[in-house]
C-alpha cells in the first residue's frame, strides 16, 4: 500500500532502457500509456502501482506472454490463471485489467479492503477470493501460495523493482 515513487515516465523509460523483444500491448496503446495507468489506478486505490507494474513485468514475461494468459486478455497479472487450470480472466481494455490487478492487490495488502469501500467499481473476478483480507500486506508474503506458488516470487518482483528505482536515480 502506499504511493508510486516512480512515475510513468520513469517507468517507460526504465521499460524502454531494457525492451525485450515484442511486447505486445492492445487497443494501440505503447508501454508509457501502461505505466501511466498503473500509477493512476494505483494512486485511486492507494496501491504502489510502479510496483504493480514490476509485477507485471514478471507475469507476462515483459508483455510477451507465452503462458495460459494471451495479450488480448488484458490480463497483467495472471488473475485466474492458477496451477489447478482455472481459467484466466479477461478484461476489455488495458486499464480495466490494470484496474483489476490493482483491486486485487489491496484486498491482499489492506484489512479493511472490502467491495464498499473500493474507489472505482469493482472489476476484479477473484477480489472476494482473497481470504482473509489483508493477508499479504508486504510483497515479501507474495510467494508461497499468496497471489503465486513460487517461492522466490516476491524477491523477484522486489528485485526488479529496485532496478527500476536505481535506473531513474531513487
Amino acid at each position: 500500500m502506499g504511493n508510486s515513487k516512480l512515475t510513468g515516465e520513469q517507468i517507460r523509460a526504465w521499460f524502454n532502457a531494457n525492451r525485450p523483444d515484442k511486447p505486445c500491448f492492445t487497443n494501440g496503446k505503447k508501454v508509457g500509456d501502461i505505466a501511466k495507468f498503473f500509477v493512476k489506478e494505483g494512486g485511486i486505490e492507494g496501491v504502489k502501482g510502479d510496483i504493480a507494474f514490476a509485477q507485471s513485468v514478471i507475469e507476462t514475461g515483459w508483455f510477451r506472454y507465452g503462458g495460459a494468459v494471451e495479450c488480448s486478455d488484458n490480463n497483467y497479472a495472471g488473475i485466474g490463471a492458477t496451477d489447478a487450470g482455472d481459467p484466466e480472466a479477461e478484461f476489455p481494455f488495458p486499464r480495466i485489467g490494470i484496474r483489476a490487478q490493482i483491486q486485487h492487490l489491496r484486498r491482499y495488502a489492506d484489512p479493511t479492503a472490502t467491495v464498499k469501500n473500493l474507489h472505482k467499481p469493482l472489476v476484479d473476478p477473484r477480489f472476494r477470493l482473497v481470504k482473509p483480507r489483508g493477508k499479504a500486506p508486504n510483497w515479501n508474503d507474495m510467494g508461497n501460495g499468496n497471489w503465486a506458488t513460487d517461492p522466490t516470487y516476491a524477491s523477484k518482483i522486489i528485485s526488479l523493482y529496485k532496478q527500476m528505482k536505481t535506473f531513474s536515480g531513487l
